[in-house]
């Protein structure tokens, strides 16, 4: 079955050009059905696979398999194949872009459908599919630098699916060019690695890799590149600012796009490229500190913003922020169960979000909700269960992936996780404060919205629920030992660490140390949801309209920090001042003022020289005459 592995991306890549083409002479449910259908052909296949690969784990394989599709480039020595890597990890990608891909397929067939442009957006979603999958099966960096900019460039699309509005066109542009900063970070190491190594293949390059020193320059150079490229697409500190804003998208989009796939591009190549980056201890420490700043940084804005999405938003770069902080400190098993885990939950609370916004009429500020619980139970129960799961509450699935980073970190670093912990009692304070804005107390929109409210359809509503349940039981997967787990999850990807088994920390912690952290973590989150609970529940404390004078802190959190200010203040201004000189200076008066010499030059010589040819025959003869004298001077200058 290894040799049907390139239908895999094949299949979307075929829906998008259906339905891209077609957009205009099929029906709304053949689009629909094109769309769904393509991305579950490829989650069966992606099923059927994994199988293969369980069973090759199961039986002491490493179940790791090139399956060569042509030869790609051949330039004097360099040689390089279009070639797709099925192993443990790619398999668990798949099934997590495939099966969550279809879910918000289906769930958009609903959302969507009284959309104008309904044939387009199915197109989008699927060419994002075939590119996120194309950057997970590449064997080598190029393969995985042609998804990584392909999934950029849909992310552009989504973003600004509804181009029509300025601000959102405007949020588009700015996921692209902020994105582009961290792609040309890797591409500069896409060519270090192969001045360095002379391929570009990952076996290759990882055996090659294993035999240099701890702490190698080269090595530290092409890690910090590639971590540039990860702080672009994974919305790390100071390159985060993109992915609030890209909220102008459609919920669906918030959900594929920002929550479940593209955003965890940064920790799949990390993850991918572990024996490079344990080789560079320096790298390691950076990423480490910039995940828990971004960790911290985006719970405390969190806190304090009103659009539900845009909690989401914030909620999903801290989380970011704690798989990055994973990563630093030698946990990369703990933060891919992360991105499992959070890939359930997060998708789970975008769709909940999409429904609520569904329900009120595209309204997404929560100071005018409230009271919804009744009238969407299902949104309301499932949304329930995907904010105990990020919260950290047990024994839910977000309990488990975030315990084994911070377990990770606690041996590594206490002050680390002293502000991991602080950055989880500020998670499950702003996701609480979202439920219970958002489905307690009061309603709180107009009386057209309260007259209209309804539970979303099955469509929307069956994704919703089967997110739920693997968020309650997604954490199995790798229960710890003290909690009478096998860390399952870590066996199964240990063939992607083989050259960094020996160098990778193992955690020494005994059981009862376990339990006080476990212990720590689960009370701290419950008593953040009963405090959130008496704010905004029992004394009702809703917060103010906009303009209304806050605390000092409270204005830092709701105006983000400033950070889009200074931004705005160090970098967009001044080359937009710039552009200007360079407009007025150099493009109107160089560039310009050459192009149009030159024609003027033309026009002029061709004015002058017109009047030779004016038609009077004396004029002619004079001409020749003094054409006659002026041979024979110049024969009697050179006698």
């Amino acid at each position: 079955m290894i040799e049907l592995i390139w239908l895999i991306p094949l299949i979307p890549l075929l829906g998008f050009i259906i339905n891209g083409l077609g957009q205009y002479n099929f029906s709304k449910l053949e689009i629909g059905l094109i769309g769904c259908g393509t991305v579950l052909g490829s989650f069966i296949l992606s099923c059927v696979l994994f199988g293969q690969v369980l069973q090759a784990r199961s039986a002491g394989d490493d179940a790791t398999t090139v399956f060569h599709l042509f030869e790609w480039i051949s330039v004097g020595g360099f040689n390089l194949s279009f070639s797709f890597l099925l192993d443990p990890l790619s398999s668990l990608m798949l099934l997590i872009i495939t099966g969550i891909g279809f879910l918000i397929h289906l769930y958009s067939y609903s959302y969507m459908h009284t959309d104008e442009s309904f044939g387009r957006f199915f197109a989008y979603l699927n060419l994002f599919i075939f590119f996120m999958l194309l950057l997970v099966l590449g064997s080598n960096y190029l393969i995985m630098f042609i998804g990584w900019e392909g999934v950029g460039l849909c992310s552009y699309l989504l973003i600004g699916f509804w181009y029509k509005n300025s601000s959102y066109a405007s949020a588009a542009k700015k996921a692209f060019v902020m994105n582009r900063i961290g792609d040309l970070g890797f591409l500069i190491a896409v060519f270090a690695i192969l001045a360095t190594f002379g391929t570009l293949e990952y076996t290759e390059v990882f055996n090659k890799a294993s035999q240099f020193p701890i702490g190698d320059a080269t090595l530290l150079l092409i890690t910090l590149l590639l971590f540039i490229a990860a702080t672009g697409k994974s919305a790390q500190v100071p390159l985060f600012t993109w992915l609030p804003d890209a909220m102008a998208g459609p919920t669906p989009v918030s959900a594929l796009i920002h929550a479940a796939t593209m955003v965890t591009a940064g920790i799949y190549m990390i993850i991918r490229s572990n024996i490079l980056f344990t080789l560079s201890p320096l790298t390691m420490q950076i990423i480490a500190g910039i995940g828990v700043a971004t960790a911290l940084i985006a719970a405390f804005i969190a806190i304090t913003q009103n659009d539900i999405k845009k909690v989401l938003a914030y909620s999903t770069v801290s989380q970011l922020g704690y798989m990055f902080l994973g990563l630093g400190v030698g946990a990369f098993t703990g933060a891919f169960f992360h991105v499992m885990t959070h890939a359930f939950f997060k998708a789970l609370l975008f769709l909940g979000a999409g429904s609520v916004i569904h329900a009120m009429h595209h309204e997404q500020d929560m100071r005018k909700m409230g009271g919804l619980k009744k009238a969407l139970p299902i949104t309301y129960a499932t949304m329930l269960i995907g904010t105990i799961a990020i919260a950290g509450i047990p024994p839910l699935s977000g309990f488990f992936s975030k315990d084994e980073i911070l377990a990770f970190t606690f041996e590594s670093s206490p002050i680390l996780w002293c502000l991991g912990f602080i950055g989880a009692l500020f998670t499950a304070f702003y996701m609480f404060r979202m439920l219970f804005l958002t489905f307690f107390g009061k309603f709180r929109g107009t009386e057209v919205q309260k007259h209209h409210l309804h539970e979303s359809p099955l469509q929307m509503t069956i994704p919703l629920i089967i997110l739920a349940v693997l968020s309650v039981f997604g954490g199995l997967i790798n229960l710890p030992a003290a909690l009478g787990g096998g860390h399952w999850l870590a066996d199964f990807l240990s063939p992607i660490f083989t050259h960094t088994n020996s160098r990778i920390p193992e955690i020494h912690l005994d059981h009862s140390t376990e339990y006080v952290l476990m212990g720590a973590s689960a009370i701290a989150a419950i008593i953040m949801a009963i405090l959130a609970y008496n704010k905004y529940v029992k004394r009702a404390d809703i917060p103010q309209e906009d303009g209304v004078k806050q605390g000092a802190l409270y204005n830092l959190s709701y105006h983000k920090l400033y950070i889009d200010e200074v931004y705005n203040t160090l970098f967009v201004k001044p080359i937009n001042a710039l552009s200007k000189v360079l407009y007025k200076v150099i493009d109107k008066s160089v560039i310009d003022g050459l192009v149009n010499g030159v024609a003027d030059l033309v026009s002029a010589s061709g004015r002058g020289i017109r009047q030779l040819q004016s038609g009077y025959v004396g004029f002619y003869i004079f001409m020749m005459v003094l054409g006659v004298a002026a041979i024979l001077l110049y024969g009697l200058l050179n006698v």
